[in-house]
């Protein structure tokens, strides 16, 4: 993945996002819960920190709620809900929730029931043809064979596409009737109504039973690029890992937080500062 400078040589990114030494102690204090993106935010180069590891633990061992939203797929996330500390991966932008369970299996619950998905799914193998047809250089990302609701192009994983190419696989999505959104290293597109926040909400009621509504101020979320941006919209505890400073030009929604550290190491620091404030 493309590296970022660190955030004392960015000045504008400074002038827009407060640093986790200004996030109010009681607000940190009454959070419930962590929503968090996956690639880039606990990740580096495809493998979950060791630092950001241990902090998805200190939050669950401290009682709070922690989520996995991620446009990775099913099949890709698979490996990783049982052996993460965490209540639940919601895959796929929002369209499946990967629960473990207390025999070691996995629960896989969809937002579309199974014939929409059958059905989205061949509208979408044939996007995803016409977009490595007619787009030079673009290609299907390689967790592709893992993906039930959604499709992906490779930006910045194994494949470097220009932000020109970027906008044109977006617009090919749009222009089929997709939804489109960037992460740190694919282009995602698929057909339905899920995003980020709404697979944030179904699973608060699937799992807990509860509107995220009611206590969206009780919740934070960590991310870092242009797929969050709904989240740091939505949240006002909405956190920045350093490296978001390479899509704070594309961001239409900052976060409100930025931390000192990139990636996992970042949101080791984001979750430092939610356990301190509750000791």
């Amino acid at each position: 993945m493309p590296s970022t400078s660190s955030l004392p040589s960015l000045p504008s990114l400074a002038q827009h996002l407060l640093p986790l030494t200004q996030w109010d102690a009681a607000a940190r204090g009454a959070l419930v819960g962590v929503f968090t993106d996956i690639d880039d935010t606990l990740t580096h180069e495809g493998a979950i920190t060791p630092d950001a590891l241990q902090a998805l633990a200190d939050l669950k061992a401290a009682g709070l709620s922690v989520v996995a939203i991620t446009g990775r797929p099913v099949g890709w996330s698979l490996p990783f809900v049982t052996t993460w500390p965490i209540d639940a991966i919601v895959a796929e932008n929002g369209a499946v929730a990967l629960l473990p369970q207390a025999n070691g299996g996995i629960e896989k619950r969809y937002q579309q029931n199974a014939a929409t998905r059958a059905t989205n799914f061949e509208r979408m193998q044939v996007v995803l043809a016409r977009i490595e047809r007619e787009i030079p250089g673009a290609a299907r990302a390689t967790d592709s064979p893992g993906r039930e609701t959604d499709i992906a192009i490779d930006h910045s994983e194994f494949v470097q596409l220009s932000d020109a190419t970027i906008a044109q696989v977006v617009a090919l999505m749009r222009d089929e009737g997709m939804h489109a959104t960037v992460s740190s290293i694919h282009v995602n597109g698929w057909y339905g109504d899920n995003d980020k926040l709404e697979g944030a909400r179904w699973i608060t009621r699937e799992l807990w039973g509860r509107t995220l509504a009611d206590e969206m101020d009780r919740w934070a979320y960590v991310g870092d690029s242009t797929n969050d941006q709904l989240m740091f919209r939505s949240f006002a505890h909405s956190i920045g890992v350093a490296n978001v400073a390479r899509f704070v030009p594309q961001l239409a929604h900052l976060p409100r937080y930025v931390t000192l550290g990139e990636r996992g190491t970042g949101f080791a620091e984001a979750a430092r500062a939610v356990l301190a404030a509750r000791a």
